[in-house]
């Protein structure tokens, strides 16, 4: 299964917000979207991505007004990507290696979508089910 598979069950929405904008409205988009990160972008590139842990990482360094600085402060920088044909079990090597939980999908440098370990986990799940139901098949097919 690839992250193509994916982003086309999910669809290829992506949340995005500017550099300048601060942690406290991305917070809310967080919150208000029930959603674990956020893409920045300038100019229609990705210059970082924004995630839960950011705004629990600057909490615990500024304090309360970590939630006026804008988000380019406290944002990866490095940002780790996939392609729509890598396969799952690429991509969810990559991210324990990296200790992160969302990856932007990129081809040719155009933005595909975004994919987070839930949809990774949930999409392995559901092939695991279909490989069993499969051999259950054919074991009663005989």
């Amino acid at each position: 299964m690839s992250v193509q598979d994916i982003l086309q069950s999910k669809g290829a929405q992506v949340v995005s917000v500017a550099p300048a904008d601060t942690v406290g409205n991305v917070a809310r988009v967080l919150a208000d979207r029930r959603i674990g990160a956020v893409l920045v972008r300038e100019e229609g590139r990705v210059v970082g991505v924004f995630s839960e842990r950011d705004v629990v990482r600057g909490l615990a360094r500024y304090g309360a007004p970590a939630l006026d600085r804008p988000v380019s402060d406290l944002m990866t920088r490095d940002v780790v990507t996939c392609k729509s044909s890598d396969t799952v079990h690429d991509v969810m090597e990559r991210m324990t290696a990296k200790r992160i939980r969302h990856l932007p999908v990129l081809d040719n440098g155009q933005l595909r979508g975004i994919v987070s370990i839930g949809d990774l986990v949930k999409a392995r799940i559901e092939e695991a089910e279909r490989e069993a139901q499969d051999l259950k098949e054919y074991i009663k097919a005989g």
